[in-house]
């Protein structure tokens, strides 16, 4: 088993061929905030071992493994220990535009439009702006699990008002509200053969197939979705 004065001698000679530069036990010291007589103890012993923040900061430091220069059984670099970049920083979503009221059910199905909530109404609450709601969009709080997995409770999902019935397609996300029900409803929507019919996303739900009637209206379009994390 090495000891920590060999290992910190091949993280020295690592740092200098991938950094061009040479140790300087001074720069080690002010990067992990110890004393130049705390690197030389390292360096030149007695200390034996490293361990907590200074173990962390001089493996930073070092572009070695921590694990490694605490003297376990693993590689001093880790060839593979990359971000996956899974996110395009280029690619930011602006938050510019008009805040979007949250409303109840009951008042998605009764009101056509934003325009028509009466002027004194206060909303609790308002989402970031959407450019897909349209001009008279609003937001929804997602209730039970019908629209699971993808749409969970307390979720809130952005609806657009001003969509046209003809614009619709199989596999849109609706919001419809029929004669006699005092509340609209979530759902997605189904067109074959000239018939409508309403979907859960969620394949346990006791009504996989609802047929639209009549009696039934196009509430809105969902076109997005916001979440509490």
């Amino acid at each position: 088993m090495s000891t920590l004065q060999e290992r910190m001698a091949q993280a020295k000679a690592h740092y200098e061929s991938v950094t061009g530069k040479k140790f300087k036990n001074t720069e080690l010291a002010n990067f992990v905030g110890v004393s130049k007589v705390n690197v030389g103890l390292w360096l030149n012993g007695p200390t034996q071992e490293l361990e907590g923040s200074n173990l962390l900061k001089a493996a930073t430091y070092l572009k070695v493994n921590s694990r490694w220069l605490a003297g376990e059984k693993a590689p001093m670099i880790l060839e593979n220990h990359k971000l996956d970049n899974n996110v395009d920083l280029s690619q930011k979503i602006s938050l510019e535009g008009r805040p979007i009221p949250v409303i109840s059910w009951v008042q998605a199905g009764s009101w056509t439009t934003v325009e028509s909530i009466p002027a004194d109404t206060q909303f609790e609450e308002w989402l970031p702006p959407n450019k897909d709601c349209g001009k008279n969009g609003y937001g929804l709080v997602v209730r039970g699990v019908s629209m699971s997995p993808r749409f969970e409770p307390e979720d809130r999902i952005y609806v657009n008002p001003d969509i046209q019935t003809f614009d619709l397609q199989t596999d849109d996300l609706v919001i419809i509200s029929c004669t006699g029900e005092t509340e609209a409803t979530f759902k997605k929507l189904i067109i074959e053969g000239g018939e409508k019919y309403l979907q859960p996303l969620n394949p346990n739900w006791p009504e996989q197939i609802i047929k639209l009637t009549e009696d039934c209206r196009l509430v809105g379009k969902v076109v997005g979705l916001y979440r509490k994390i």
